[in-house]
């Protein structure tokens, strides 16, 4: 019942930079830990950032993002944003939101979690 719908995504020269965003519609009385993962066609989903949903839970990142991407989101709302810096070409990839459970792991997550339909995000000169 719940969807999530992201926004943002498009074409940017290596070391540019992008905000992605992700809101949830529908009613829902919970509050979600929240998190973007990415793939590359014919590889495996790979994850990116996460962030729970308690105002004292700090965000995890990917070391291959960390110091160039920052997830945040507003307290008691379940929407979620990603900023992203100095990309490279090899983050190039569908970026996926996701809601429910806090995990690294893609396995953990893909029968659990609500998921977005996924922006491209190209990084290419």
């Amino acid at each position: 019942q719940v969807r999530l719908v992201e926004t943002g995504g498009g074409l940017v020269q290596p070391g540019g930079s992008l905000r992605l965003s992700c809101e949830a519609f529908g009613y829902t009385s919970s509050m979600y830990d929240m998190g973007w993962f990415r793939q590359v066609p014919g590889k495996d989903y790979e994850f990116v950032a996460s962030i729970s949903w308690r105002s004292d839970g700090s965000p995890d990142y990917a070391d291959s993002v960390k110091g160039r991407f920052t997830i945040s989101r507003v307290s008691g709302r379940n929407n979620v944003t990603l900023q992203m810096h100095s990309l490279k070409p090899e983050d190039t990839a569908v970026y996926y939101c996701t809601a429910g459970r806090q995990s690294r792991y893609y396995a953990e997550l893909k029968n659990k979690n609500i998921w977005g339909q996924g922006t491209q995000v190209t990084v290419s000169s």
